[in-house]
């Protein structure tokens, strides 16, 4: 689909500097522009290449005055960046706009789904599933038994939603993404062994919640597993069972955690962090990466370390880490003496 500077300039309230009728049906990156893209300028570092570019049309701040000849068409905006998120998302829109029921795939007749819905081919929709307004069922991806997806929801190819799940309005489900799985629930029997304990609860997805690729959200033993409104999750994380995530909680990769942890809203928990299950953390609370969690942790508190200590506190005793040949041979050489 393309879209000249004209139409671009009317989506963004912008004005158009040079030929209005452009054309681009593609995005770059402004060292990287090309005939029919279209780029933005918004980092004063970059300021050269728009002399350079071969992008067809450049989003730049209206402050911006060209001291130089240049080829690119301009829109002039109040602020470039948010510019050209607007127009991602505008494009990101457009391209997923899919309708209809491809075949083969199969919907239970007792499925019910509202208008604009989508369902790729291959995809499985079970018995009593809701689908709203213009959910996205991507090719070769499973919605199990009773699960309700709200509006605007997209769930992408090979995602998997177990049954009884309940996901929101404006929600993203990534390739390979698992929501629902039984919990890790094991007793141990009297002959070394171990009985699976059946993990009878769901998980609820609450609106504006983004689920990674391979991320897996387990299934309560007894209630809900619960992700609030507005958490962000990126690849490759597991979520146990019984877990709470407040709202508005951004999550990095390959973090782990354990069950029946709750962890506040506004939080922020970089890659690789390890928390133990039963404990409680905090609203705002911020935990570096690689990180290992065995406590309750209070509101606001910078955490860093394994097991974590407050980021100051781990700083400090950093430097003498780094100091501690020296430290050691001073002793040494005391001894000696």
């Amino acid at each position: 689909m393309k879209f000249t500077a004209q139409q671009i300039a009317g989506i963004l309230e912008g004005d158009v500097v040079g030929n209005p009728d452009a054309e681009v049906s593609k995005l770059s990156k402004i060292e990287e522009g090309f005939d029919g893209s279209l780029t933005f300028l918004a980092n004063p570092k970059y300021t050269s290449y728009i002399y350079s570019t071969k992008a067809s049309i450049t989003i730049v701040n209206r402050s911006f005055q060209p001291e130089d000849d240049i080829n690119t068409t301009l829109i002039k905006v109040d602020d470039a960046y948010l510019a050209f998120s607007k127009i991602l998302e505008f494009y990101n829109a457009v391209k997923l706009n899919k309708a209809g029921v491809e075949q083969p795939s199969y919907i239970s007749d007792s499925a019910k789904y509202g208008e604009g819905v989508y369902v790729g081919a291959f995809s499985y929709i079970g018995d009593n599933v809701m689908l709203g307004r213009n959910v996205k069922v991507f090719p070769s991806a499973y919605i199990g038994d009773n699960v309700t997806i709200g509006d605007d929801t997209i769930v992408f190819s090979g995602a998997k939603i177990y049954s009884e799940t309940i996901i929101g309005n404006h929600c993203i489900i990534n390739s390979g993404a698992i929501v629902g799985a039984d919990g890790f629930g094991f007793a141990p029997n009297e002959n070394g062994g171990y009985n699976k304990i059946p993990q009878t609860g769901n998980v609820i997805i609450e609106d504006y919640v983004d689920i990674g690729a391979a991320t897996t959200i387990d299934r309560a033993t007894l209630g809900s597993t619960i992700i609030r409104q507005g958490v962000k999750l990126d690849n490759q994380i597991q979520i146990a069972h019984n877990v709470e995530i407040g709202k508005n909680t951004v999550i990095a990769a390959q973090t782990g955690i354990a069950g029946s942890t709750k962890i506040g809203e506004n939080c922020q928990i970089g890659g690789q962090v390890g928390i133990a299950g039963h404990i409680v953390i905090g609203n705002n609370v911020k935990i570096q990466a690689q990180s290992g969690i065995a406590r309750n942790i209070k509101d606001d508190e910078i955490l860093q370390g394994s097991p974590a200590i407050a980021l100051s506190d781990y700083n400090k005793s950093y430097v003498h880490f780094k100091n501690l040949p020296k430290i050691v041979k001073k002793i040494n050489d005391l001894e000696k003496k």
